[in-house]
């Protein structure tokens, strides 16, 4: 475990951020209906309370995808029967 001044490192998450402009098109957005499952899956994620999960991660070393965002990837891909081992 890694201690900083007596403190526990906290975890650092690799950035995420859906409404990122890009050059072509304007937003990542653009690609995906409004009416897609993904949009769906996405909402009662970010709703629902991970801090269980959170907890979990350990700080130092490099940085993670955040738990949130596996989430939502490992239910989208079993909605598409998308399973991986």
């Amino acid at each position: 475990m890694f201690y900083f001044h007596g403190m526990k490192a906290k975890p650092v998450w690799k950035t995420d951020h859906q409404s990122q402009l890009s050059l072509l098109p304007p937003s990542y957005d653009d690609f995906v209906p409004q009416n897609h499952p993904v949009r769906i899956v996405n909402a009662i994620v970010n709703r629902i309370d991970i801090s269980s999960i959170e907890v979990t991660y350990k700080g130092g070393g490099t940085s993670s995808y955040h738990p949130r965002a596996l989430l939502k990837i490992l239910i989208y891909a079993y909605l598409r029967n998308l399973y991986s081992s």
